[in-house]
């Protein structure tokens, strides 16, 4: 009997040829050159955004009164929702894992076009646009690791701040999130699907403080990170910043008008 997973891709890939309502494909767009403006909105954006701003402002009242830190030590010392530490550790393992596996799921079910060598080429420029959302999450996390120096919960290193394994799974999920929109499925579908990602990294985040790996700031802070980062760099590199001219040559009484139009994004 076939794995669930499989049957899951086998389902996706059926459903990821042909294009996006304006006739272009997932992918098709992606470039290295979007542009100051279209850096500066996305950026703008992606700071605005409540998965950005939320978890920032809930690390900041964690500082009152201590709270990140008695926080931390009651879900280690009672770990409601794993049982254990072990526990929380294994599942926050398999929570990331499966926010990579929603992650590429959802390239694989974008429509990217209906000939071959076009749908390869499209999946190829969209998928390493989210590889460097990832890359750059994981970058920016191990750099801070080493300039803050925060001792873990459990006092076993000082590479407590910020969570490699939130920020992970936000940029994931986010990014899997911006490819539903580029899929057709129905709007209560869309919604299940964003709620379920949204859990896989909220799940992560509070494995990780259970397993005694960090306080909830740490992993707050870390979801607000791969959350900015995947809204960013997806919304700004996902496009093109090249200038499309059209011509058009119409006839009016007494001649003609040529007509240039360029559009720039």
């Amino acid at each position: 009997m076939p794995s669930r997973s499989a049957i899951i891709l086998y389902a996706l890939s059926l459903s990821a040829c042909g294009t996006l309502p304006e006739g272009k494909g997932w992918g098709e767009e992606a470039t290295l050159l979007p542009g100051w403006k279209r850096v500066q909105t996305s950026a703008v954006n992606a700071a605005k955004d409540p998965w950005t701003w939320g978890p920032l402002l809930g690390a900041a009242a964690l500082q009152i009164d201590d709270f990140d830190r008695r926080t931390a030590d009651w879900a280690r010392e009672h770990t409601p929702v794993f049982g254990s530490q072990r526990s929380a550790e294994q599942w926050s393992d398999d929570l990331r894992s499966a926010s990579s596996f929603a992650h590429y799921a959802t390239i694989l079910a974008t429509p990217s076009g209906d000939e071959p060598g076009e749908w390869v080429l499209n999946k190829i420029k969209g998928t390493l646009v989210g590889a460097a959302a990832v890359s750059a999450t994981g970058q920016i996390t191990n750099y801070m690791k080493q300039e803050f120096d925060r001792e873990r919960p459990n006092g076993l290193t000082d590479e407590s701040f910020p969570s490699g394994h939130t920020s992970s799974s936000a940029v994931h999920t986010r990014l899997a999130s911006r490819n539903l929109q580029s899929i057709q499925v129905s709007d209560g579908t869309r919604t299940a699907l964003d709620v379920g990602l949204h859990a896989l990294t909220i799940g992560t985040s509070w494995a990780r403080i259970e397993a005694g790996w960090h306080y909830p700031a740490d992993t707050l802070f870390s979801m607000a990170l791969g959350n900015f980062m995947a809204c960013f760099i997806n919304d700004a590199f996902m496009g093109t910043s090249e200038t499309h001219p059209s011509v058009a040559l119409q006839a009016v009484d007494g001649g003609a008008v040529l007509g240039v139009q360029l559009r720039f994004q």
